[in-house]
């Protein structure tokens, strides 16, 4: 028979450890008690008993594991001070959850019959204070590698579990709709090593929060704590648990409070086959697991919702980025926002509607049917049908889960402007299925909403069948911003296009206008029909009058100067060609088209002021360069091109488009600009033959030319010349100062009028006072009140007026070019002896009629048009003599040329040397008008008026 386990263990000895020596000690001496029993090594010296701390006797030939057991009953002390010492935590903590194990599974029944739950310590209880803040510790460490929460409840659930000696959970969480939602949980392996978690599944509906129903409804509605031992048969909880478990009667159910006092959810502990009921304690200890189920949710949700705006921005980033850089067409456009949307809301397919205002209609040109190179064509349909026309009519998302059971479908957007989701297009009434009917496609959910621009409907975005599942409210959120840059996206296409289109027209209409303004052929082979002539006598005259020169010899005496300017460069071998004259004649033919038919700013005034720079480049000793001469003479020829016979300051008064498009020197701007679009035009470019860098230089100084005739940029023009001059720093070999020295030329020249003979000045003074007065009449039309200058019915201040401007800017501008050009005197000799004038007739308050024969008037009287017939009979006589001294009547050589030229010079010059200054005395006398009462700022108002 065998014997007993008792007695089978009473006779075995515990085997040596390895590498122990048996009848050594540590100590070199007899073994002490404690180790025989740990080793189990006896070693028997002088065969002395050993005691136990109770007195009792042992041989160390009697060790054994029922002597060890014993040793330990009766010295508990030395196995806590041993364990203490000699085991860690972790061994500790592995021992007690083995024990809870076995513990769990050891199945005890009453005396009924019932089943009993064996008792065991929790981890929570079984270790120290120190011990349950690491534990503490290492459950946040654990929660904050979770970005889900239910997967953080659910870890802090099964901590509570853990700490309370319970045998599961459950957990409900409650929607925005005040439901409560069961949420089952599976394991899944956790980032952190081979620990599991709790991977919570999609929830099962409980009930509404609510009395009366279960006790997770019961515990969310109350938010109070409830511990019971009879879960079945409680009036406040009929219903029992959430689901139906057996074997339950012990629950401690608390619920998940927010911040806000909302109520996150409930956790149900239970324990099975087991009375035993939750104590206080463990109340408390969940209660205390719990306080971080609000803060880690909310970190949770602050995480996500970070992570997904990040997300989010890449993606709008990288949206932006593809549509904007290539904005070629609205159909580009659309299927780019297309594209994108579907990659957002990971959709199946994708539409987009655009609203037509003036039918009512959604249309669409571009589709998503799966297929690559698929020919569609624009359809249409009204608003008032489907998902689209729902949405922009109600301004609301839809989200539609079967559109076939939705009778909304198709029509819905446009009339609500609502965002739909759709999660079954064929339970929703407003589903159209002709759609699907025609292609074959199912469609099951939908999301809809619609495009604003600046608060209107512009469009509708439509996704189809999400790839998995439905579209959510984080679909919904994101589309919704998605579909803001949607709406700028084809804000910004429609507007390209209409820049495109407008390009198109302005191209179209610059090829009318340059043909329309052009010289007709008819009108070109008349010039070129006409002979040029050799010389023109007296034309570098100061006094000459550009007026008197018949219309039809305008353009010939322009080509005359233009042509000799030309010639002023010097050739770098006999075959270069300097200028073509076909395109010269083409230009100036041009030129003087596009001046328009008003009083003062036409063609013949930009004659006369091209001929004044003509006399000024061949009278005076400057150091200009050839292409800096050809800039100032072309300049003065366009100076006022297109000129509407109206001021800047009118032109920003009245909100010209001219205006809106150059805030400064408006009309200077423009003059360039259409000098610049008649080089452009095939036959007129009289540049073509300079280099690259002359080129570019001549249009820089023909700018600089041209915006230098605004009156308002002369003050400061004057002012640095003046200083220069003043210090006697002054030099030609300066670019910058020969630059303010042409600036003070074009404003000379443009004011040629008023150093011409008194007969001249006083005709052409009456023209720009004319078409002052026109604007008069238009601003006090339009209920302003105009300058006094431009008024009509104060003509009788002219005299005044004319004085304030020659003091005040013709005779600063004359004197300073004398200064810088001394054989340009004439024209400060010619503005003094018109001031005279002026001044006689304001101090006299007389009219220009009334001015006596003895201030001078009879004298200038003569006939400018005669005069300057008889210079060109006396010149045209010279030149007969010339030619026939050269044996030939067509030409000139270039010696008797020059010999003409020059002495036209020199005798201009000399008819102008015996003129006495008195610009000293009109100036001191003239200073007393220009501040009187009727003419105070004047000055200062023709310069803000010009």
């Amino acid at each position: 028979m065998m014997s007993s386990p008792i007695r089978q263990m009473n006779q075995r000895r515990l085997p040596p450890l390895p590498g122990v020596q048996q009848g050594k000690s540590g100590r070199g001496g007899r073994p002490t008690t404690e180790e025989m029993i740990i080793t189990g090594i006896s070693s028997v010296l002088n065969d002395q008993p050993v005691t136990s701390s109770r007195g009792r006797h042992y041989m160390a030939t009697d060790v054994s594991p029922e002597l060890v057991t014993h040793f330990l009953n009766e010295n508990p002390e030395f196995l806590d001070r041993y364990v203490t010492t000699h085991v860690s935590e972790d061994k500790i903590r592995q021992w007690s959850l083995r024990k809870g194990s076995k513990n769990v599974h050891t199945r005890q029944h009453n005396l009924n019959g019932e089943l009993l739950r064996e008792k065991k310590s929790s981890k929570w209880k079984t270790c120290v204070q120190s011990s349950k803040w690491k534990v503490l510790h290492e459950m946040t460490r654990d929660i904050s590698y979770q970005t889900d929460r239910l997967q953080i409840l659910a870890e802090l659930a099964q901590c509570a579990v853990d700490s309370t000696s319970a045998d599961g959970f459950n957990l409900y969480l409650a929607d925005s709709n005040q439901q409560l939602y069961h949420h089952k949980v599976s394991p899944i392996s956790s980032s952190r090593g081979s620990r599991t978690t709790d991977r919570p599944s999609e929830g099962s509906y409980i009930g509404n929060i609510e009395t009366g129903t279960s006790l997770p409804s019961y515990v969310a509605k109350t938010k109070d704590t409830i511990r019971t031992n009879h879960v079945q048969g409680d009036m406040r909880f009929p219903a029992g648990l959430g689901i139906k478990m057996e074997h339950v009667q012990t629950v401690l159910a608390i619920p998940i409070l927010q911040e806000d006092s909302g109520v996150l959810g409930v956790i149900e502990l239970y324990r099975q086959f087991s009375t035993d009921s939750f104590t206080q304690e463990d109340e408390e200890v969940t209660a205390t697991l719990l306080v971080w189920a609000d803060v880690c949710v909310d970190y949770v949700q602050m995480y996500n919702s970070m992570m997904r705006q990040r997300k989010l921005n890449d993606f709008l980033l990288a949206v932006t980025k593809s549509i904007f850089q290539d904005i070629v067409s609205m159909d580009t456009v659309i299927m780019k926002i297309m594209n994108y949307a579907k990659k957002l809301v990971n959709a199946d397919r994708a539409s987009l509607f655009l609203l037509d205002t003036k039918t009512t209609e959604l249309y669409a040109r571009i589709f998503d049917t799966g297929k690559e190179h698929v020919p569609q064509k624009e359809i249409r349909f009204p608003m008032d049908k489907g998902v689209a026309g729902h949405v922009a009519s109600t301004g609301q998302v839809l989200n539609i889960t079967d559109a076939y059971n939705d009778g909304r479908f198709n029509s819905h957007m446009i009339s609500t402007g609502q965002v739909l989701n759709i999660t079954d297009a064929y339970n929703d009434g407003r589903f159209n299925r002709e759609v699907d009917m025609q292609t074959g496609y199912r469609t099951k959910s939908i999301l809809c909403m619609p495009i604003y621009i600046r608060g209107s409907i512009i469009g509708v975005v439509q996704m189809v069948n999400k790839k998995e599942g439905t579209f959510t409210m984080a679909d919904e959120e994101s589309f919704e911003t998605f579909a803001i840059y949607c709406g700028l996206a084809l804000h910004h296409a429609k507007l390209y296009d209409k820049i495109r289109r407008s390009e198109q027209k302005y191209k179209v209409a610059l090829e009318v206008l340059s043909y329309h303004a052009q010289c007709t052929d008819d009108e070109y082979k008349i010039i070129k029909s006409t002979p040029l002539p050799d010389n023109i006598p007296g034309i570098i005259d100061y006094e000459f009058s550009p007026w008197d020169v018949e219309d039809n010899r305008k353009c010939l005496y322009v080509l005359y100067m233009m042509k000799d300017i030309f010639s002023m460069a010097t050739k770098k071998n006999e075959n270069e060609k300097r200028y073509d004259l076909d395109d010269m004649i083409r230009f100036t033919m041009t030129v003087k088209k596009n001046y328009r038919n008003v009083p003062y700013h036409n063609w013949a005034h930009a004659f006369s002021v091209a001929h004044a720079v003509y006399t000024v480049i061949k009278t005076t000793k400057h150091s200009f360069s050839p292409v800096e001469c050809l800039a100032l003479y072309v300049a003065c020829l366009c100076h006022d091109l297109d000129h509407r016979g109206k001021t800047n300051a009118f032109m920003v008064k009245s909100a010209s488009p001219l205006a809106a498009i150059y805030s400064t020197s408006t009309m200077e701007h423009h003059h360039f600009n259409h000098t610049v679009t008649i080089l452009q035009n095939e036959g007129h470019n009289i540049f073509k033959h300079l280099t690259s860098d002359q080129y570019k230089q001549i249009l820089g100084d023909i700018r600089q030319c041209i915006l230098a005739t605004d009156l308002a940029l002369f003050f400061g023009n004057r002012a640095r010349l003046q200083e220069v001059s003043d210090k006697n720093e002054f030099s030609w070999d300066d670019s910058e100062h020969r630059h303010v020295v042409m600036a003070i030329c074009m404003t000379a020249c443009d004011l040629c009028s008023m150093y011409k003979p008194w007969d001249i000045q006083l005709q052409v003074v009456n023209v720009i006072m004319e078409e002052f007065w026109l604007q008069g009449d238009e601003e006090k039309s339009q209920g302003l009140t105009p300058m006094p200058m431009m008024d009509r019915d104060k003509k009788d201040e002219l005299p005044h007026l004319e004085v304030g401007f020659l003091v005040g800017i013709c005779l600063p501008c004359y004197e300073l070019m004398a200064q810088v050009l001394p054989n340009t005197k004439p024209m400060v000799d010619g503005a003094v002896s018109n001031l005279k004038k002026w001044k006689y007739l304001a101090e006299n308050k007389l009219t220009v009629d009334q001015l006596p024969p003895e201030q001078g008037l009879e004298g200038n009287k003569q006939d400018s048009s005669g005069k300057n017939k008889q210079r060109e009979e006396e010149e045209s006589d010279k030149q007969n003599e010339l030619n026939a001294k050269a044996g030939n009547k067509d030409e000139l050589t270039e010696e008797s040329k020059m010999e003409s030229v020059e002495e036209n010079k020199n005798k201009s010059i000399d008819n102008q040397s015996d003129k006495g200054s008195l610009l000293t005395d009109v100036r001191s006398e003239s200073s007393v008008l220009v501040h009187s009462d009727n003419d105070n700022n004047l000055t200062e108002q023709i310069h803000d008026n010009t």
